[in-house]
């Protein structure tokens, strides 16, 4: 279970500031010894990711903010990082907070260009895209890589994941964070198959549109890929503590796991 006594959450106007975000964030980075760094400054907006010092082992990937209207993300993402000091110091994390600063502020899905970042994850001459997957590239593939997002149409929680030759994390995940929001039972979510919230990928899709995050992830050598969605109608602080909770339950099984 995560620990009760955590900052504060955001008000609503707050939870759309990124400059409050990432100040919370750099606090958070000095008590877990971990680097703030640039990933590329774009009209005027720094975007940043944090990076455990101790790098002797394949990382855990979390990012949030893609979409800036899906903003419990990275809040939540926050949330479980505040709660965690001690094991954000002794594990390689690699930690994109919100890729989509100008999203967030705006409280639109696409960038400051009005493109949608998760369909551009591939393209290696994107002015942001690029310089994240040169980051990743140069790392050995993550361990677990989460993708935290929201969707405005969703019945609950859902997630995507791919099967790989580990355990599947995604049903006892859901049931984490099934304790703030209920799981969405549909058989069929975003026009794909589900199955108890679950939706199955064996295989890289074809005939995109263009790659998310999640997807190139998995071309990198990811084993484990998984992308967690919250029904955005509901409650703010609901969303938040279920993604905190999905993290956190997906980062311990991990590591149970790997022992």
């Amino acid at each position: 279970m995560l620990p009760s006594s955590m900052q504060p959450l955001p008000m609503l106007p707050q939870a759309h500031d990124p400059h409050a975000l990432m100040a919370r964030w750099r606090r958070l980075a000095k008590l877990a010894h971990m680097k703030v760094k640039v990933l590329v400054e774009l009209e005027g907006e720094k975007i940043f990711y944090l990076e455990s010092q101790s790098k002797s082992s394949a990382p855990f990937y979390l990012s949030a903010g893609v979409h800036g209207d899906e903003a419990a993300a990275p809040w939540g993402l926050l949330r479980w990082g505040e709660a965690q000091v001690q094991l954000l110091r002794e594990n390689h994390f690699l930690i994109f907070p919100c890729l989509n600063p100008h999203g967030l502020r705006a409280n639109t899905r696409l960038d400051h260009r009005g493109l949608d970042l998760n369909r551009r994850f591939h393209l290696q001459d994107d002015p942001l895209c690029g310089p994240w997957y040169r980051v990743l590239s140069s790392r050995v593939p993550p361990t677990l890589a989460l993708c935290l997002h929201e969707d405005y149409d969703a019945a609950g929680s859902y997630v995507y994941e791919f099967e790989s030759d580990r355990a599947p994390l995604g049903a006892s995940c859901l049931q984490a964070a099934a304790v703030h929001l209920p799981v969405d039972l549909r058989s069929k979510i975003d026009g794909r198959r589900a199955k108890q919230g679950i939706i199955l990928r064996s295989r890289i899709p074809q005939q995109l549109p263009g790659l998310p995050e999640a997807v190139v992830l998995r071309q990198l050598g990811c084993p484990r890929t998984l992308t967690f969605e919250t029904p955005s109608e509901c409650a703010f602080i609901h969303r938040v503590q279920a993604h905190a909770a999905f993290v956190h339950s997906a980062v311990e099984r991990t590591l149970a796991d790997s022992h």
